[in-house]
């Protein structure tokens, strides 16, 4: 939340909204990445093998990024069109882009505490050990793996560095760093899924996870696009009025519209 509120104080916006914003946000994101994961792991939860007074104990682990971020994203859009804000939506979801990223990073070191969602075995230098109890089917003469969660926490802060410092974010259309952080994300999850050994659904031989990042990379990348080109032709548009010494109509600039 403090890189969130200080990029968003930096571009105009009041720093309250930033706790007003996670008051739902936050618990929406937490209902979200749990309905995400029962959505996709239903035989834990239903049929003759399921429990599903379990989908509520949520300390028992099992959380979906996808589920969590649409969620949480839901709510603070709703949030900013109830009432007018300080900035717009686009706006803030810029300013928090890089702080979801770095709580991303801090969150999958929980799973090095669990032992849990690494990846192939391996012997590189940085592999990590892993307790004969807690090792799947199959692996149980392994004794190092692929640290998939560090990959990921690592991939993380290099996405939020770069949406944070490279120039080119600056010269994105309001909401595009945003977007741009899920398009990044979704690149490094990609080939960090391919890794993991853990039991995951699969669909035409892909993991299901897989699928999904695959198809919101694509969307992402669209709409980043388009948004651009829609950007850049009002942009001409103003620029030939001006050439003319038309007088342009009375529209509010883009980034104070929620």
């Amino acid at each position: 939340m403090y890189i969130g509120k200080k990029r968003y104080v930096s571009r105009g916006g009041i720093p309250t909204e930033i706790y007003d914003v996670a008051i739902y946000a936050i618990p929406a994101g937490i209902i979200g990445g749990r309905i995400y994961h029962v959505v996709t792991t239903p035989e834990l939860y239903f049929g003759a093998d399921g429990n599903f007074a379990n989908a509520f104990r949520l300390w028992n682990g099992g959380m979906g990024i996808w589920g969590a971020v649409l969620l949480g994203t839901l709510a603070t859009y709703l949030y900013f069109k109830k009432a007018r804000r300080s900035r717009s939506f686009a706006i803030f979801a810029d300013s928090i882009a890089p702080g979801i990223l770095c709580a991303q990073a801090i969150g999958r070191f929980g799973n090095w505490f669990n032992g849990e969602l690494f990846g192939r075995p391996t012997t590189l230098p940085w592999a990590l050990s892993i307790p004969l109890r807690e090792r799947p089917m199959g692996y149980q003469s392994y004794a190092t793996f692929q640290p998939t969660f560090a990959y990921e926490a690592m991939w993380c802060i290099l996405i939020a560095s770069l949406i944070t410092f490279l120039p080119v974010m600056k010269k994105l259309a309001p909401g595009n760093v945003f977007l741009s952080y899920v398009a990044g994300y979704c690149v490094g999850r990609i080939w960090i899924e391919a890794l993991r050994i853990d039991d995951a659904h699969h669909l035409w031989g892909i993991r299901l996870n897989d699928w999904v990042a695959g198809v919101v990379l694509v969307l992402s990348l669209v709409v980043i696009a388009l948004r651009e080109l829609g950007e850049r032709g009002e942009r001409g548009e103003r620029g030939e009025r001006g050439e003319r010494g038309e007088r342009a109509p009375k529209i509010p600039p883009l980034d104070t519209i929620s």
